[in-house]
């Protein structure tokens, strides 16, 4: 019987510690720490897919995401990497007021890749309410020259 009540009163400590509060803190994807959501604003990608058409192996091909803060509060871009090594990814940096633009721009590299149709992306996180986490995406085809 002794041991029925110390299992109660653990099960009740346990719920008593349990958090009840509901909303999970976002979590800064550079530093791990938890972000605060009432500072989270929308994004509005103008450009979320870019297709750079035919080029040459060996060419280098610049694509650019346009983006727009659509919400109430600044817009911070906070990790922006590329899928692979062929592409080097530039952002606009700071906080983008709402109202304002800013892009995202990819430097891609085609003697890092193969010939024929490529698809790549960057990977964007952001302090949004409609998810953090974004990818864009660039295709195109690689003509191998003779």
């Amino acid at each position: 019987m002794k041991r029925f009540i110390t299992l109660c009163i653990l099960v009740a400590l346990a719920a008593a510690c349990k958090d009840t509060d509901k909303k999970a803190a976002a979590i800064d994807p550079v530093t791990g720490a938890a972000v605060d959501t009432s500072n989270f604003t929308q994004v509005l990608w103008l450009d979320s897919l870019v297709n750079f058409g035919n080029v040459n192996m060996g060419e280098h091909v610049q694509v650019a995401f346009k983006f727009r803060n659509t919400g109430t509060k600044p817009l911070y871009l906070t990790n922006v990497k590329a899928g692979c090594g062929c592409t080097v990814p530039d952002y606009t940096k700071g906080a983008i007021a709402p109202g304002k633009e800013g892009v995202v721009t990819g430097a891609f590299d085609t003697n890092k890749s193969h010939p024929g149709e490529v698809r790549k992306n960057i990977f964007v996180s952001t302090n949004t309410q409609d998810g953090t986490n974004h990818t864009l995406t660039f295709t195109g085809v690689i003509k191998e020259v003779k």
